[in-house]
């Protein structure tokens, strides 16, 4: 049987265009999100999801996943004729779980992957090797993403990633090993900053090299951050309440807020929050969007009072 690929953990065709791909990834989200889905195994859906979308709609990364879907061997020793490749040397063992954690994600895998596992794949040139204090050559470095909530750059949290690294024997061949590895996100941290684990790379006669993880913030259709620190959020209010004004609670990054919105409030409107928004050294602000959303025309008694209310502003 076929594996299954990220095409295939999207539900589009792998000449889907960029928009469809959004449009996948949107909609596969939103079904499996906590609040409307009971699936068990929602956590782990939302996870294949995240990393799928995470090189789909990069254009360089697919395009590199895309080569590798064609030719799966490329950048691996021994290329079937007895000639060799330039590369570390994976068996097929090796080879499917350091994609499956790399490139799919799982649940141990929580939105983790690396970013240099599809140019070893590729056959591209390695990153330069530094050198220990004795001359040795250590370990070249890693470079890894992982997707967090907004949230969690409010509070800081601590995430345990299962991941498959690799590992030298004594003749200097490399195999899979699973690690456990603890990451620290502290509070404040800004999407594109990296957290650094050291000897957490590859090995090297001088030692191993380090692991770096870039941060981003998962893709949320209420919640985005702008200017790095600054968070927007979208908040729905009745039609009432936007011409009336009134107190609006809402739930946010932030925490639960109580705001006053003011009489005559338009669609679209920005709500700013000083130093609600992401909180580093220098907070950032907190904007809430308002977006009126119309109630449900039920039954007769709301046609009626939509019909007294047409007629009310139609003296006007």
């Amino acid at each position: 049987m076929a594996r299954e690929t990220l095409y295939d953990t999207l539900g589009v065709p792998r000449d889907a265009t960029d928009a469809q791909i959004k449009k996948a990834y949107r909609r596969l989200v939103r079904a499996y999100h906590p609040d409307v889905s009971d699936d068990p195994k929602a956590d782990e859906m939302t996870s294949k999801v995240n990393a799928a979308y995470a090189i789909l709609k990069d254009r360089a990364k697919r395009t590199q996943y895309d080569a590798m879907l064609d030719d799966p061997f490329a950048g691996r020793q021994g290329d079937g004729s007895g000639g060799q490749r330039d590369g570390p040397s994976f068996s097929d063992e090796d080879l499917a779980d350091i994609f499956r954690q790399a490139g799919r994600g799982n649940a141990d895998a929580g939105g983790f992957r690396f970013d240099d596992v599809f140019s070893r794949f590729a056959g591209e040139n390695a990153p330069r090797h530094r050198y220990g204090q004795d001359g040795n050559r250590r370990g070249e470095d890693r470079h890894a993403e992982l997707t967090i909530d907004i949230a969690d750059a409010y509070q800081g949290t601590t995430r345990t990633l299962v991941v498959a690294m690799p590992v030298a024997d004594g003749y200097g061949r490399l195999h899979s090993e699973r690690k456990t590895l603890q990451v620290k996100i502290p509070r404040g941290i800004c999407e594109g900053q990296q957290i650094r684990l050291a000897g957490q790379g590859m090995p090297g006669s001088g030692g191993s090299g380090d692991l770096f993880i870039r941060i981003r913030f998962a893709e949320n259709d209420r919640c985005y951050v702008d200017r790095e620190k600054d968070v927007y959020r979208q908040i729905e209010v009745a039609p009432w309440t936007a011409a009336l004004g009134g107190k609006v609670e809402t739930e946010t990054p932030a925490g639960t807020l109580s705001v006053t919105l003011p009489a005559g409030s338009e669609n679209g409107k920005h709500l700013r929050l000083k130093g609600k928004g992401i909180p580093a050294r220098v907070p950032g602000d907190l904007y809430l969007l308002v977006t009126i959303v119309m109630p449900p025309v039920r039954d007769a008694a709301d046609k009626a009072a939509w019909r007294q209310l047409a007629a009310h502003y139609a003296k006007d």
